[in-house]
This record gives structure tokens, sequence and C-alpha cells, in this order.
């Protein structure tokens, strides 16, 4: 073999006249001239099709296009984050903390890694909707090309991994998440890139430690991102590395021990500076009822979410009237398919699942080295990560929401690819053919039911699946007694048909998604279903619902904010005011789930004067307080936190900056509920410390409407 065949372009020789420019890099001759860096970034791994890698650029021109469509409309989408990452951008001490105002009152009821990187965004380019909007959809992007690299690298097939890079691409509750500001982009980034790193230390084992070491830290900055929920993969990662890498199993262990140091360093080190930074000179932990990030991390966003036991939240506590799952809708194996939630991400859930068994059974009939073959490690990963998420989604009886179904996404992606990949190696087998079979009915009949959910949504969609699907099926179980010359024109076309399909339904929802505003606390993807869930309103749809509102402490429900889709922009699913378009509807004081609008008026009265106080306003509950504070750019006390429950700043506390001068205005009617919202049980909980402070203000100042919403106005000090 001609050794210069397989050395790189740079030690090519480039001198010899006659070479042909097609030869170059072959055992034919050396070339006149290497490619370019541009014409070897363009072909690719040579390996690979010469479209594959044209087909990759498509598909990630495609992705971005999708995912920054018309992406200021939403405004300021979730105002609880917007209004932190604006705090970030006047305060670094606001940014380290995640407070909610540049004066550092409280913090969002997370981990503040998204809030960063928003805040700096918004350092660079300014507040706007899309300095906040726009680092989502390029982590979207980069997560497709991540799980493309990680799949192909995986079946060694650029096929597979741009089938699974379109397949999250088109992902509803993937399109609605990368096109919004919750920590959920972040974290889903993140998580693959974990997987990716445990994968390459499999096929590394000179390198695993680092590998390991790096895929660890990624887990620890996804606790940095949203918490416990970043250790759900954590079962999918050390698993696979202990029964699949080719060390001995001291040194698997040891190589794991590494990984999980560099986690816990990664994401422990900045709960180790707030559990040792004074109390008294930073921001309450919002979410927390004793001012801890222990106590959120364990109760509110840890152990709460599972058992429903979740002091301060709405809703929980095992609350009745939520089929078991406390207020947050049924639990149980069938609940990623409920109404709720079967829009967002269960299209491909079943496919997902025969293909898993089905190609896992292949592979391991195959005889090639089963224990370190990447195929099968790739497998196991990925169906490990579907099947403990799944699960606890399934089952979690606290808090829960239908765009949490994110993290499942490139699992089912994955999975896809992956599985296709084995069916494809396998077509002349008669497993192959039943599971491509069954992958396309359990498929159409998934589509079926969940586009029958959403009355009027392209009546046409349906129909056409079902044929496409049936004839795609009845070609694959016939292809075996074709004549050879037919087959292969047959393969394609029924390949062709099979994946329009199996996406059809996805995509409708992803356009969809795309074309709509969303905003508030609860976010949905695709069409209305026409039950609204909680935190879901009539309005352009934007909830597909299913579950019932959460019930107060109280007995009330947490209905009384404004219903999205009838906020002051009258957009499709949109309440709050966008970035630089004013008032067009009447301001709102929010509520528990949606942000406040103000107007002229009121900007012009909350900035008067705004550098002799610390805080301009203060009001009840974060969405209550966002909007003012987005609006003027001043900081805005929420009292109580996001839901009114956090018992901070207290009656005396609060009394006291009053009577420093450190308050200029308080703005009634906000938090869940208005009057009345606070306590530890959850907003609506007579005497807590929202309630006490806004009754002592209603008690000793006098109150002025202004546009509709009521101010007190505090610079009097206490009388």
């Amino acid at each position: 073999m001609d050794q210069t065949a397989t050395m790189p372009d740079t030690h090519q020789t480039r001198s010899t006249p006659d070479a042909n420019p097609l030869d170059a890099g072959s055992s034919d001759g050396p070339a006149s001239r290497a490619p370019g860096i541009l014409a070897r970034a363009w072909r690719g791994d040579p390996a690979d099709h010469p479209a594959a890698r044209p087909a990759l650029v498509l598909l990630l021109v495609g992705t971005a296009a999708l995912y920054l469509w018309g992406l200021g409309s939403s405004g300021w989408a979730n105002s609880f984050y917007s209004a932190a990452a604006q705090a970030g951008s006047d305060s670094w001490k606001a940014m380290f903390f995640g407070a909610s105002d540049a004066a550092g009152s409280i913090t969002v009821d997370k981990t503040p890694l998204s809030i960063w990187v928003m805040a700096l965004s918004v350092r660079l380019f300014g507040l706007s909707s899309w300095s906040i909007l726009v680092p989502q959809a390029l982590m979207g992007v980069a997560t497709v090309a991540l799980l493309h690299t990680t799949v192909r690298r995986t079946t060694g097939n650029a096929w597979a991994g741009l089938g699974a890079g379109l397949v999250l691409a088109l992902t509803p509750v993937a399109v609605l998440m990368f096109r919004f500001n919750n920590p959920d982009a972040l974290l889903v980034l993140l998580l693959v890139g974990a997987t990716a790193a445990t994968l390459r230390a499999l096929e590394d084992p000179r390198r695993a430690a680092r590998w390991l070491a790096l895929g660890g830290a990624l887990v620890g900055l996804g606790f940095l991102t949203k918490m416990l929920q970043a250790f759900l993969v954590l079962p999918a990662l050390a698993g696979v590395y202990l029964l699949a890498a080719s060390v001995p199993l001291a040194r698997r262990l040891v190589h794991l021990v590494v990984a999980f140091a560099a986690m816990v360093v990664a994401g422990g080190w900045w709960v180790l500076v707030v559990e040792l930074w004074p109390a008294s000179s930073r921001p309450w932990i919002g979410g927390s009822q004793d001012n801890s990030i222990l106590e959120l991390t364990l109760g509110y966003n840890g152990l709460g979410r599972l058992n429903g036991n979740e002091v301060g939240s709405v809703g929980g506590g095992g609350m009745p009237g939520g089929g078991g799952g406390g207020g947050w809708g049924e639990t149980g194996l069938l609940r990623l398919f409920s109404s709720e939630i079967g829009g967002q991400v269960a299209w491909l859930l079943p496919a997902a699942l025969i293909l898993l068994v089905a190609a896992l059974w292949l592979t391991l009939r195959s005889g090639e080295d089963r224990r370190t073959r990447p195929v099968t490690a790739g497998l196991v990963v990925w169906g490990l990560w579907l099947l403990v998420t799944g699960l606890t989604f399934s089952l979690m009886a606290g808090i829960f929401h239908a765009y949490y179904t994110v993290a499942l996404a490139p699992a089912i992606a994955a999975i896809l690819g992956i599985g296709g990949h084995v069916l494809w190696q396998h077509r002349h087998t008669v497993t192959a053919a039943v599971t491509a079979v069954a992958v396309l009915l359990s498929t159409t009949a998934t589509a079926t039911v969940l586009l029958g959910r959403s009355d009027g949504f392209l009546p046409w969609l349906t129909p056409l699946v079902v044929t496409l699907a049936g004839l795609s099926a009845i070609t694959v179980a016939l292809l075996r007694f074709l004549p050879a010359r037919l087959r292969r024109r047959a393969g394609l076309a029924v390949a062709l048909a099979s994946l329009v399909a199996l996406l059809a339904g996805p995509a409708a929802y992803a356009v969809d998604t795309a074309g709509s505003a969303h905003t508030g606390s609860i976010p949905s993807a695709g069409p209305s279903t026409g039950r609204g869930g909680f935190g879901a309103g009539p309005g352009g749809g934007r909830g597909p619902g299913g579950g019932q509102p959460p019930q107060l402490q109280d007995g009330r429900t947490g209905q009384g904010q404004p219903p999205q889709g009838a906020g002051p922009q009258g957009a499709p699913g949109g309440t709050g005011t966008a970035p630089g378009d004013g008032n067009q509807g009447g301001p709102g004081t929010g509520g528990l789930l949606d942000g406040s609008s103000s107007s002229e008026a009121i900007d012009a009265l909350l900035t008067q004067d705004a550098g002799s106080y610390t805080w301009v306003a203060a009001a009840i509950g974060s969405n209550s307080a966002s909007g003012y504070q987005l609006s003027t750019e001043e900081p805005v006390m929420a009292i109580g936190g996001f839901n009114g429950s956090d018992p901070s700043p207290t009656l005396a506390q609060f009394q006291q900056l009053v009577a420093d001068g450190e308050v200029h205005w308080f703005i009634g009617g906000g938090g869940a509920g208005g009057r009345g919202a606070g306590g530890r049980g959850g907003p609506g909980a007579s005497g807590g410390t929202s309630t006490q402070i806004q009754e002592w203000v209603e008690e000793t100042f006098t109150a002025i409407t202004v546009d509709g919403t009521t101010l007190y106005d505090l610079s009097g000090g206490i009388a």
C-alpha cells in the first residue's frame, strides 16, 4: 500500500505537474494541489456520499431559518427570565446570583447559567426580544449539528446522522423551546454534549478519562442550568460506560469517579459560593422558604417535583383534582400521549421504542464484538436516556409542564437515526421488514390521534399520512419478492414516502409553532386542541391543555391572570407588551403565569427621580413586577418571588425599606389572585408575608389609578 495515500494533505507532494487533480490523496499518484480548506469543508468526510455535506448544510440553514423566523413576535417570551437577564446586564452581582432585579432583592427559582447567557447577550446588543431569544435559537442549531455528528460517528453513516438531526429539528416542542427563553434550550444542548463525550470515551480508551471528565463537567453545567433534571441522564451515561467500555472494570470505575468529580466541581462551585456568601449581602434564594440554595435544590426543585410535596408551590402537596398528579394532570405510563402533551413530542415515540428493541436484537444477534460495538452502545445510551426521563415525566406527581418533554427529543431522534441505519443494514431480513411495517403503522396511528385533536387544522393531512404510510407498508412487505431490477427503485420510492409519512405531522406542528407568538410561563407547541390547560388560554390556542388548573390553598384556581392570546398586543398567544411597542391595549398587572405590561404614563411615574431610589416600584410576584422592569429598565422588587409565596421580604423588612426611602411605588393587584397572594402554603393563603405587605400598603398609603393600574406612592415614608 502506498503510505502517502494516508498522509495528511499538508505532507502530500504538490510539485508533480502530471498529476490528475481528481486523484489527489489517492494511491495512484501525488496530487498537484491539495484541496483548499473550503473545498474540504464542503466535501466533508471522503467516506461519505458527496451529497451528505451539502445536505447537512441545508439542514442547519433550514433549522436556523425555522428557529429564527419571526422570533421577535414573542416579545419578552417568559418575562420572568427576561427581567432577570435585564437585571444581569445592569449588575454583575445580580447576574452572578440570577437576581430578578438589578438591586438584588430575590433570585429566580433556578440556578443561573441560562440567565448568564442572556444577560451577556443583552450587555452586548442591548435589551430587546431578539437579544434574549436569538441565543436560544443558536443553541438549537448547535444541538442539531451535535446530534448529527454524534449519530454519524456511532453508525459511520452520514445519512443516519442527517435523519436524527432532521427529526430533532422538526420536533414541535424543540421548535418551541429553541425559540423561547426558558432554561431548557441550554440544558438540552449540554446533555447532548455530555452524551457525545461519553460515546467518544468508548471509542478512545487511552483518552477515556478526559472524555468522561468533559461529559461530567457538561452535566454539572446542566445542573447550573436547571438543577436536578440534568441528572436524569446519569444512569444512561454511567450505565453505557460500565457495559461497553473496553478497559478493565477497575479502570472503568476510576474513570467514572473522575467524571463524577468533574460534575461536582462544574456544578457545585456556584452552590458553594452561594452557601458561604453572607445572606445579608446577597439576594433571597427564590423558591426557597429558608433562603437556602440546598433547600431549593432538594425541595421545591428536587424531591418535591417527584412526590408533589412542594412547599411554596401553587398546586403542590397532592391537591385534589389532579388525577394522581396533584394539580398537574394525570400521571401514568400514557401521560406522554395525553391531549396536553402528545402533540409536543409523542409523534415518533412509539416508533423509537419499536426501533430500539428491534435494532438491539439485530445488532446483538450479529455476533460482532457485542459489548463494545458503537451502534449497540449508542442504542443503549439513548435508550436509557429515553426510558429514564420518559418514566420520570410520566410518573412525577409534582409540578410538570408539557414543554419539559423537550428533554426527550434528542433521544427519540438519535434512536430513529441509529435504528433506521440498523434496519437498512438488515433490509433483506424478515425482522427488518416487520419492524419497518410496525414503525409505519404505529406512527400513522399516533399521528391520526394527535391530528384529530385539533379541529380544523389541515384536514387533508391525516388522509395523506394514512395513504402514504399504508402504501409504504405494503411495498415494504412485498419488496423482497420484487425482481432485483425493480427492488432498488421501489426501495428509494418507499424510503421517500415513508419519510414524508413519518414527519408530516410533527413538521406541520413545527411550522405552526414557529409561526405563532408564545409568551407567559407555560408555552405549548402546535395548534389548540380545544382543551386549555393550566396557563393556556383561548386566543391563538397556544396551549393544548388537558389538565385542570392547579388549585390554590384556599380552593380557588390560578386563573385570575389575563388569558394568553388576549394580551395588549393582540398577537396570537401573546400577553404583555412586546419590546418597543409601548402599550396598545391598556396595561395590566400580570399574574402568576403572565408578565405585566406598562404604559407611557406609568413608565413616566416609575422613572421619575429613579436615581433616588433602590427600587422604583414593588409588586407581588415576579411576573407582576417583570413587565414594568423591562419597560423602564429600572429595578422593580418582586415581593414573594415567582409564586408570591416566598417569605421575602418580611413585613418588617419592607416597612424599613419604605422608611429608608428605598422603594418609590407599590403596584397593586399583582400575583396569583391579586390581593391575598402570598403565604408559605402558596398564593392565596391568608397571613403570608405578601398578604401582610399588601394589606399594610393599602391601609397606610393613598391609591391612585393610572391607565387602569392601581399604584401607591411610598415616597412620603411611614406616617
